[in-house]
């Protein structure tokens, strides 16, 4: 018998790379900033993916939401039924940490694209070659 969701997994994680890897080829041989804002803020999502995909357990895709505990509802529970609920949830961590890593480069990216703004007033170009002249007084 094939197993679907492991071919389904294994083809995600390999699309993933695959967009790291011409992010990564994209930022280092194009010559515009505004281009290189834009492939980083895909590899940070992508990277984000990742981190949300790591969270999760083979099978599960379930919120990491307690059953049976309610405000008003507060029993004990066993430690077996932790056990169990621990190995059925996706992981929070995580999530978390995504969406302090989406805020984070959002910040980031408004303040990259506020520099390459004034760049771009005071030399006339965003390409990192004519600016690299422009700067060193080269080039007009």
């Amino acid at each position: 018998m094939i197993d679907f969701s492991a071919i389904i997994w294994g083809y995600i994680y390999m699309v993933t790379i695959g967009i790291i890897a011409m992010t990564i080829y994209g930022m280092a041989t194009r010559p515009n900033i505004v281009k290189k804002l834009i492939l980083l803020s895909i590899l940070s999502d992508t990277g984000n993916l990742i981190a949300v995909m790591l969270g999760v357990h083979s099978g599960v895709i379930k919120p990491p939401v307690f059953p049976g505990i309610s405000f008003t509802n507060h029993e004990e529970v066993g430690s077996d039924v932790l056990k169990e609920f621990s190995k059925s949830a996706v992981d929070p961590i995580p999530q978390v940490l995504v969406v302090t890593a989406i805020v984070i480069g959002l910040a980031v990216l408004v303040f990259l694209g506020y520099v390459s703004l004034l760049l771009y007033q005071k030399y006339g170009t965003l390409d990192v070659r004519l600016l690299e002249k422009k700067i060193k007084g080269e080039a007009k």
